[in-house]
């Protein structure tokens, strides 16, 4: 029996070792797709539901490439941060309430900084004030796209009951936004911001240490551990590849280059399974907080950070090399953007932000007038709220739908 137990375990271990991913199958949920085909080049666990953390901008950046492409906004159109945007937990910008910036300005800090406040405005903007029709349109958009194992609260990813993914979900919407927007790749693949004398890096360690990388959003909190959704391109062809629940961002970017590194090394052709093809799934999503969180997690990272000081090899990884130079980065401001309604255009500021706009007693009183009153102050705060002349017909009805 023990001779039988033996050559068993020695099967399985060479089975497993003939595997791709079969070391890094125990540490994340993954996936790796080939753009141009949908076809699915490995993936592990890829269906289990996962909390997205900010990995749910890419959705939010979805939608504001979708409002660009139909012309409902521009790049220049005013993005206001609100009370409700600056109350936002970190990662953030932290600009005071009244601060103006261009859409394109504000989707750069959300992907490169992870701002959830930047993103909580980019939503209020395009939903005409509204996170809630915002939010909205992001299930509406995931339902369109197949994302069968996603469910969003919220734009930008924090903590919340209800909000949930998958890899293979996020593999979807990555796909969609390299296939539907390729002009602006660039924005993805942004290595740092430069805002007056600071320098922000983009998180994701793959971007000028992976030969081809050029994307996409990483994200954090304890329930989900550390994510990556991520692409490169080599000789005219783009892989997408998702990390849901790494140890820390050292593992995560090194079980990345791995599992896009398997990919480039992958003949499509051989393979018959598309994303598409791919079950969905159940239940809650999985919740890791007890070990990423804990004391023990901890140590865990401050152990990979320690170790990488010695590491003759960038994060470990054979396919990754050490960033010499600076980061190449783009500069960011406030300002600069088109009118709004209630403030003229190349404002950084609006001034006395949130403040009700006084308005003359009327002369004549009585009954009459109270309609008169009543929509002169429902014009002012129509006026006040950010976003209210952007996509404002077509969300107006969307949020009627709901």
């Amino acid at each position: 029996m023990r001779a039988k137990a033996q050559l068993r375990s020695f099967v399985l271990a060479a089975v497993m070792a003939a595997l791709p991913f079969a070391g890094a199958a125990e540490a994340a949920n993954t996936i790796a797709i080939d753009v141009a085909t949908g076809k699915v080049l490995s993936q592990n666990n890829a269906t289990q539901r996962w909390f997205p953390a900010s990995t749910t901008k890419l959705m939010t950046a979805y939608l504001a490439l979708k409002a660009l492409e139909e012309g409902s906004a521009q790049l220049d159109t005013p993005v206001v941060m609100t009370r409700d945007a600056a109350r936002q937990a970190p990662s953030k910008m932290g600009f005071p309430p009244g601060s103006v910036m261009r859409l394109d300005m504000a989707l750069r800090m959300m992907l490169v900084k992870s701002a959830n406040d930047v993103a909580y405005s980019i939503a209020q903007t395009l939903g005409g004030g509204s996170t809630e029709v915002f939010v909205g349109a992001m299930n509406r958009a995931a339902a369109d796209l197949g994302m069968q194992d996603t469910h969003f609260i919220n734009p930008n990813g924090l903590p919340g009951e209800g909000q949930y993914s998958s890899a293979k979900d996020l593999g979807l919407l990555a796909v969609a936004i390299r296939r539907e927007f390729p002009a602006f790749t660039d924005y993805f693949s942004t290595e740092a911001i430069t805002m007056g004398q600071a320098v922000i890096k983009n998180g994701n360690g793959l971007l000028g240490r992976y030969k081809g990388a050029d994307g996409m959003k990483t994200g954090y909190i304890c329930a989900s551990g550390f994510n990556l959704v991520a692409s490169a391109t080599r000789d005219n062809r783009t892989i997408v590849a998702v990390v849901l629940g790494a140890e820390g961002p050292i593992v995560r970017e090194r079980l990345a280059a791995e599992v896009i590194e398997n990919g480039f090394n992958t003949n499509p052709r051989s393979i018959r399974e598309t994303v598409q093809d791919l079950p969905h799934s159940e239940g809650p999503p999985v919740d890791v907080s007890a070990a990423i969180c804990s004391a023990a997690g901890r140590t865990q990272r401050a152990n990979e950070r320690e170790s990488e000081e010695t590491r003759p090899e960038t994060f470990g990884s054979p396919y990754m090399s050490e960033l010499t130079r600076p980061p190449a980065s783009v500069p960011v401001a406030l300002g600069g953007a088109a009118a709004g309604r209630g403030f003229p255009a190349g404002i950084s500021m609006v001034a006395a932000y949130g403040i009700p706009i006084p308005t003359p007693r009327p002369t004549d009183t009585g009954e009459a007038a109270a309609p008169a009153r009543r929509a002169l102050r429902e014009g002012d705060a129509d006026a006040m709220r950010p976003g209210a002349d952007i996509l404002g017909a077509r969300i107006r009805v969307a949020g009627e739908a709901r």
